[in-house]
């Protein structure tokens, strides 16, 4: 089992990226409080990884502190929430709101990510009560660091590749157009900043 992956950073289109280890390209998918914590590709970075399964390929999920990585491996624990559903917890919502959620029950917030119907977010708060007590002290989803754009350079449709991003993380097409919509950014990593923040209003 993977537990832990340092090299250099070659790409990001999230909520994937490619980190080369000794030659080797390992793409790894992350939640937006890890790529957002990220150096610009070309520098060396170092992500915890859990190490999963799908269609009987491995896959790679990467997390920049090993808070983030207890919270996702704790979620996909709950009955119905898989790794992508996970992911886009992390991406958008803080921890310290899905915290609150959960110990306040609140549903309403839960159900604004995406793919979270009322009986999974009724699930999460009920399961995830005990849980959240062991967990070691987790990061806010949407941390303060500065953002590099995405793939190194200022890409020719950021507006575009944050749409695919937010689509990929379980909104529909439709969705993901209205979070965009007024929206204005430099690069796509703004732009899916700020849409996140705009879903869970």
């Amino acid at each position: 089992m993977i537990g832990r992956i340092t090299g250099t950073l070659l790409e990001k289109q999230p909520p994937l990226i490619v980190v080369d280890v000794g030659g080797v390209g390992y793409e790894i998918e992350v939640p937006m409080s890890t790529l957002y914590a990220l150096p610009t590709p070309g520098e060396t970075v170092a992500l915890r990884i859990h190490q999963g399964i799908r269609d009987e390929v491995a896959v790679l999920y990467g997390f920049f502190t090993e808070g983030e990585r207890e919270l996702f491996r704790a979620l996909i624990r709950v009955n119905g929430v898989g790794p992508k559903m996970a992911l886009a917890i992390l991406s958008g919502i803080s921890a310290e709101e899905f915290r609150r959620s959960v110990e306040q029950r609140d549903t309403a917030t839960l159900t604004r990510l995406p793919g979270i119907g009322k009986k999974i977010a009724e699930r999460l708060t009920l399961e995830m009560q005990d849980r959240l007590d062991g967990l070691a002290s987790t990061p806010g989803a949407l941390p303060g660091a500065a953002a590099g754009s995405v793939g190194g350079a200022v890409p020719d449709d950021p507006m575009a590749e944050a749409s695919a991003a937010l689509i990929a993380l379980g909104y529909k097409p439709a969705e993901a157009q209205r979070l965009l919509q007024g929206l204005e950014g430099e690069d796509s990593e703004q732009l899916i900043r700020a849409a996140l923040k705009k879903a869970v209003r």
